[in-house]
């Protein structure tokens, strides 16, 4: 099997991958904080999938996001944020309703024995309600790669029934499917969650999983690898792949991820002792440096290779979005192969 047997080409479509989530804003304490006693706080946007099209379009894929944003300052802050994110606002919808309201979460960093923490306050916001007839049509044939995560689904039950009705158009239009399980157990019980992801996971051609949600939510056994195999073999899943990390500290993490595809496992030397900043959006950036791949390099080892190094670089960038250039990258990659001397600076 070839990568191109399921994405299509570039012909004929404006953009390699178009996303589908909620952009937050985000207010963090500034200086590990915490929540509870400061009267200051840093604005940013944040969302899982702004976070995924933003990391790949920083590396030169084409994205665009479709979400609903207040028709307000609040929202315009961040319309301007997904501009810069190097995004495409075209598919943005703006909520002009008395009741329009952008979510908000709180981020406090810890700093070891306290942990890092997130207060949400989202509940009925404008994107809880986009809906199907809100959305440009013209999206379902203009891009080669849907992407979507589990945090949409969780938001709202009207979500489910909305995110279905757009898979299937994309597929119908040719376009391959991405899903990240992204699975918050503050937003729906794993029983809520299994059974609305199962609906999906037959359209899913690339998949984000980790194990931790594959043993608990989804209830496999076995070897990581024979789970991985599963999401293949029961559903039609085309790559499936799984990052680890291990928190040495708020501070201090270790990374890599194995990637499956066509009866194949791909893996690299994880990414050790890394230097966190700010955690938050790794995952995302993950998500983003390996679709990166995927689409624009047809190559799974450099999906390994461009997800990790972007997962690795983001730990170390205050917000939630990537931020890093595909020059940056591909000099983190070649230092993290390199077994000789390395220079302490770039100059």
């Amino acid at each position: 099997m070839q990568i191109r047997d399921f994405i299509p080409d570039g012909v004929g479509r404006r953009f390699d991958l178009v996303s589908f989530g909620e952009v937050m804003l985000r207010l963090s304490a500034p200086d590990k904080e915490k929540i509870s006693y400061g009267e200051v706080f840093d604005k940013n946007a944040g969302g899982s999938e702004l976070n995924v099209a933003s990391g790949a379009a920083y590396l030169g894929a084409k994205t665009a996001i479709i979400t609903k944003l207040p028709d307000n300052k609040i929202g315009r802050f961040i319309q301007y944020n997904v501009r810069y994110g190097a995004v495409t606002d075209r598919y943005v919808v703006f909520d002009k309703s008395p009741e329009k309201r952008l979510g908000v979460y709180y981020y406090e960093s810890g700093a070891y024995p306290r942990k890092s923490s997130v207060v949400y306050d989202r509940a009925n916001s404008s994107f809880t309600k986009i809906t199907f007839d809100e959305i440009n049509p013209e999206v379902y044939y203009k891009t080669r790669l849907f992407h979507v995560s589990g945090i949409t689904l969780a938001l709202a039950p009207s979500l489910r029934d909305t995110t279905l009705k757009m898979i299937q158009e994309f597929k119908k239009n040719g376009a391959a499917v991405s899903f990240d399980f992204n699975y918050r157990a503050t937003l729906w019980s794993e029983e809520e969650a299994r059974e609305t992801i199962t609906k999906i996971l037959p359209y899913v051609d690339v998949l984000f999983v980790s194990e931790e949600t594959s043993r608990r939510m989804m209830q496999k056994t076995g070897t990581l690898e024979e789970i991985m195999k599963s999401y293949a073999d029961e559903y039609g899943c085309k790559i499936v792949a799984t990052t680890r990390r291990i928190a040495i500290s708020p501070t201090r993490h270790n990374f890599g991820c194995k990637i499956y595809f066509d009866g194949k496992f791909y893996e690299e030397e994880h990414y050790k002792e890394i230097e966190v900043v700010d955690r938050i959006g790794s995952g995302d950036a993950f998500v983003g440096g390996a679709l990166y791949a995927i689409l624009m390099k047809g190559d799974i080892q450099a999906a390994v290779e461009y997800g990790d190094a972007m997962s690795a670089v983001k730990n170390t960038v205050y917000g939630d979005m990537p931020r890093s250039s595909l020059e940056e990258i591909n000099s983190v990659i070649k230092n993290h192969k390199s077994t000789g001397p390395q220079s302490e600076m770039n100059r």
